[in-house]
């Protein structure tokens, strides 16, 4: 059964983020707000927190994956970045965008696109996930909550808690987020090229 934690979404309680903190240095999986919608997460190198994530969403292995970082140079670790790259990415972030970029070594392989060796990274511009982003120190490996077979994400806590109570091990509630997706740009070739229009304005990348 999954711990519920229902935080204030501008000013979310400490004890509450250190023991979701807690449960994912220790192997779990969590449901966290962002600012589109809800997502799943779990530690970079959780290797069973993938295949947990790849089960609920029934991925296959060419899905790419993304790293959601607290800020901009976090995400420069794992990534790598032109200088026309670098203006365009920073101008978006924080922001309901994902990026995908060729990674660097710090990426697990099994994380990378199988055939391009990218995967996705972004900076939400969520309080509540910028708090648990701090306290965890690293990126969270992530993947946007829609549920096979449905088209719209997942964007309230509690019914996360009654769908998903015995596959993953906390929900975090900060009340209702965006009901959207993140716009998903790959970046990895000389033109960005839009994968999903979401929640982030795409027509920079037009």
């Amino acid at each position: 059964m999954a711990r519920y934690y229902d935080v204030h979404p501008d000013n979310p309680q400490p004890r509450a983020l250190r023991q979701v903190v807690d449960l994912i240095r220790g192997g779990g999986l969590v449901a966290y707000p962002t600012d589109s919608c809800y997502a799943l997460g779990s530690q970079l190198g959780n290797r069973d927190g993938l295949d947990r994530i790849r089960e609920i969403r029934q991925l296959d292995d060419r899905h790419h994956f993304t790293l959601v970082c607290r800020d901009f140079a976090q995400l420069g670790q794992f990534v790598k970045v032109s200088n026309a790259v670098f203006r365009l990415v920073k101008a978006c972030t924080p922001g309901s965008y994902t990026f995908i970029l060729p990674a660097t070594r710090e990426v697990p392989r099994r994380l990378l696109h199988p055939r391009k060796r990218t995967v996705g990274v972004r900076v939400p511009d969520h309080t509540v996930a910028q708090a648990l982003l701090a306290e965890l120190g690293e990126p969270l490996l992530s993947s946007t909550l829609v549920l096979p077979g449905e088209t719209e994400p997942l964007t309230q806590g509690w019914e996360i808690k009654e769908r998903l109570d015995h596959l993953v091990d906390a929900v975090l509630d900060a009340g209702d987020c965006g009901k959207e997706p993140t716009t998903v740009v790959d970046l990895s070739q000389p033109e960005p090229e839009i994968l999903r229009r979401g929640a982030g304005d795409p027509s920079r990348f037009e």
